[in-house]
């Protein structure tokens, strides 16, 4: 059973997205904090490991971890093709491995996801006309198993 945030009640670690681009994660749970990292896309998946008033802690898919202000994050859920693979994730037309094949996806691409059923998640690119099915373990930004739904 995955831990509550001392804030919201909500499971901690989860991802989030970022809501607006040029937002800045802090060193500390405060605006008197420096600024360790600005942020130019929004859209981009963020894993929050922990809570403090309206401040959460999270990681990026870099490992950067610090503090970012609760109205800089949006639950809409997306996530990037994994930084780890070699080689391109293909989106599928159907959840399953024999379906078409659409596209031929680069690590680091930002999807939306729109539903995960444990195994494979479906998902739409921003500003591309281009739909499809993934497999789950090549994203970052669900957990391996996790459900999403839409």
């Amino acid at each position: 059973m995955a831990a509550k945030g001392r804030e919201t009640g909500l499971p901690v670690p989860r991802f989030v997205s970022l809501k607006v681009g040029n937002a800045r994660m802090r060193v500390g749970p405060s605006l008197d904090y420096g600024t360790k990292w600005i942020y130019a896309k929004s859209g981009l998946p963020l894993e929050i490991t922990a809570e403090y008033d309206n401040w959460r802690q999270v990681r990026d898919t870099d490992g950067i971890s610090g503090w970012m202000h609760r109205a800089l994050l949006s639950s809409r859920r997306t996530a990037v093709i994994g930084p780890w693979l070699k080689q391109p994730a293909s989106l599928h037309m159907a959840a399953r491995e024999s379906s078409a094949v659409l596209a031929e996806l680069m690590a680091r691409v930002l999807v939306h996801i729109n539903s995960c059923n444990g195994s494979w998640c479906a998902i739409d690119l921003p500003h591309q006309d281009l739909a499809g099915f993934i497999e789950q373990t090549a994203l970052w930004g669900v957990y391996p198993g996790e459900a999403v739904a839409d």
